[in-house]
C-alpha cells in the first residue's frame, strides 16, 4: 500500500516512510493511495466476529504488503487488550466507552497501535527516532504511556500550561525513561505550531529523525477506524440507520470514522460535535475554513482552533464541501450546554458523562430533532470522567472515584521543563538537550 501527501497526490510514500516522518516533505498529511472495501462475506461475519479478528482484517485492509502478517496480527492484538463497550443512556442513544485502556481515553487505541508499528519500523534503521507530541490533554498521556521503553524512540510532549486536568498532566510529565514533557506559555495551537515547524526545518531535519505522533500521523488514524466497526457490528439487529456523534478537536477521531465508511461500513451519517472552537462546523455552514486562536472551555481536548484532520475529511470528498456535507453535519455548544447535559443524563439515566462525551450527547440529540428519522445514534465518550473531576464534581454535585488506573499517577512527582512558545527556543533546546 501506498500513501500520498494531501498537498501532491503524485508525491507517495510506502507505509514505513508515511508512518516515520509524519508529514510528507511538502507538509502535506498522508492518504492511503487506494481504500478497499471490504468484502461482503467480511460484514456477514461482521456480528460473531471478536473485536481482534475484526480490527485484524481492517488493517490488513490499509496495510496490504506492509508489514508482516504475524508482526500485525501481534500489533492488533497488543492495541485492543481492552474492551469498548455500549451503554445505552436513553432510548436509540449509545454512549461508545473508549476510555478503558491504560491512560482512560480513546487515545490509547491509536498510541498503543502506533507505538508498536513505529518500534517495527525503528528496528529497521540506525538512527533513533524523536516523536515530537502536541496536546490537549489524553495524547499527550496516551502516546506517552504507548511509547514508554518502546526501543529506539523518544518521546517530547509539548502542553499548555495551565490547560490541562492536573491527572492529564500527571499522566505525561512523571514517566521518566524516554519521555519528555516541555510545558508550553501558550495554547494547544502553539504547541501544534511547534511541531509542524520544527518538521520543515532543515538544520532539524538533517541533525534528527523527527516524526510526529499526533493524528497528523497515518498510524494514529487507522486503528481510529477499527471500534466503528465494533459498535456497528452489536446494532446490526435493531434494523435502523446508525449514526454516530463524534466529539472532535483536531478532527483525527471522525475521519477514522470515515475511513471506516469508505470501507464499505453503511453508517447512515457523522456528526462532528464542538465546544465554542466552531472552526469546522462553521466551515460546513459557510464552505469557509477560519482558523482562529483557541478558546479555553471545559471540554479541553477540543480546544483547538486550527485543526489539522479538516484537510484529510475534505480529500475524502475530492475536496467538495458540499459532498462532505452529505455525510457530516456540525455543531457546536458551550460549556453551559455541556454541564446542563451531564445533569440530565446523570438525573435520568445516572449515567456520568466527562464534558467531551456530554459535547457529543448534545450534538447526537440535536441531529436527531432535525432530521426527525428513526436512527440509533451513537455518541462517542472519549475519556473517564475521573479524568476531570473537579469539572464532573462541580456540575453534579457528587464526589467521582478515581479508578486505580489513574490513581497510580496522582502519588509521582512530576518532571517538566517550562517554555516559551517561540520556535527559536524549542529549536535551542532541540538542538542543546538531545
Amino acid at each position: 500500500m501506498k500513501f500520498y501527501s494531501t498537498n501532491n497526490h503524485n508525491l507517495t510514500a510506502d507505509a514505513r516512510e508515511a508512518v516515520t516522518k509524519g508529514l510528507a516533505p511538502d507538509n502535506g498529511l498522508y492518504m492511503p493511495e487506494e481504500i478497499p472495501a471490504l468484502s461482503a462475506d467480511f460484514f456477514n461475519r461482521l456480528p460473531k466476529m471478536s473485536f481482534q479478528e475484526m480490527a485484524l482484517a481492517v488493517a490488513q485492509n490499509l496495510l496490504s504488503g506492509s508489514i508482516p502478517p504475524a508482526e500485525l496480527e501481534r500489533i492488533v492484538s497488543h492495541t485492543l487488550a481492552f474492551d469498548a463497550p455500549l451503554t445505552e443512556v436513553e432510548e436509540d442513544i449509545y454512549a461508545l466507552e473508549l476510555f478503558h485502556g491504560p491512560t482512560m481515553a480513546f487515545k490509547d487505541f491509536g498510541a498503543r497501535f502506533m507505538s508498536q508499528l513505529l518500534g517495527y519500523f525503528a528496528k529497521q534503521q540506525e538512527r533513533e527516532i524523536i516523536i515530537l507530541v502536541a496536546t490537549s490533554g489524553d495524547t499527550g498521556s496516551a502516546v506517552a504511556n504507548g511509547f514508554l521503553g518502546v526501543k529506539g524512540t523518544r518521546v517530547v510532549v509539548l502542553y499548555p500550561s495551565g490547560k490541562v486536568s492536573d491527572i492529564q498532566e500527571k499522566q505525561f510529565t512523571t514517566l521518566g525513561s524516554n519521555i519528555t514533557a516541555l510545558e508550553v506559555d501558550g495554547t494547544f495551537d502553539d504547541c501544534q505550531r511547534l511541531v509542524k515547524t520544527a518538521f520543515l526545518d532543515e538544520e532539524l531535519k538533517n541533525k534528527y529523525f523527527l516524526t510526529s505522533a499526533n493524528s497528523i500521523n497515518i498510524a494514529r488514524l487507522i486503528p481510529q477506524s477499527f471500534y466503528f466497526f465494533y459498535a456497528f457490528s452489536r446494532l446490526q439487529q435493531r434494523n435502523k440507520p446508525v449514526v454516530f456523534c463524534v466529539p472532535s478537536g483536531n478532527f483525527g477521531n471522525i475521519t477514522g470514522g470515515l475511513l471506516a465508511q469508505r470501507m464499505g461500513l453503511p453508517i447512515s451519517h457523522f456528526v462532528a460535535a464542538t465546544n465554542i472552537n466552531d472552526v469546522v462546523p462553521e466551515f460546513l455552514r459557510t464552505h469557509k475554513l477560519t482558523t482562529r486562536p483557541s478558546q479555553m472551555t471545559i471540554s479541553n481536548a477540543m480546544d483547538v482552533g486550527s485543526p489539522s484532520n479538516v484537510v484529510r475529511m475534505l480529500d475524502l470528498f475530492g475536496g467538495d464541501v458540499s459532498a462532505l456535507q452529505k455525510h457530516v453535519s456540525g455543531y457546536a455548544f458551550t460549556d453551559d450546554e455541556t454541564r446542563a447535559a451531564m445533569r440530565h443524563v446523570f438525573a435520568t439515566a445516572g449515567y456520568v458523562m466527562d464534558p467531551h462525551g456530554a459535547v457529543g450527547y448534545l450534538g447526537m440529540k440535536k441531529y436527531m430533532r432535525e432530521v426527525q428519522s428513526d436512527v440509533t445514534g451513537v455518541f462517542l465518550e472519549t475519556a473517564h470522567p475521573a479524568k476531570f473531576k473537579e469539572v464532573v464534581e462541580e456540575t453534579l454535585g457528587r464526589e467521582i472515584e478515581i479508578p486505580s488506573t489513574l490513581q497510580k499517577f496522582l502519588s509521582r512527582n512530576k518532571q517538566s521543563k517550562k517554555m516559551s512558545s517561540a520556535f527559536s527556543d524549542f529549536k535551542t533546546y532541540l538542538t542543546t538537550e538531545f
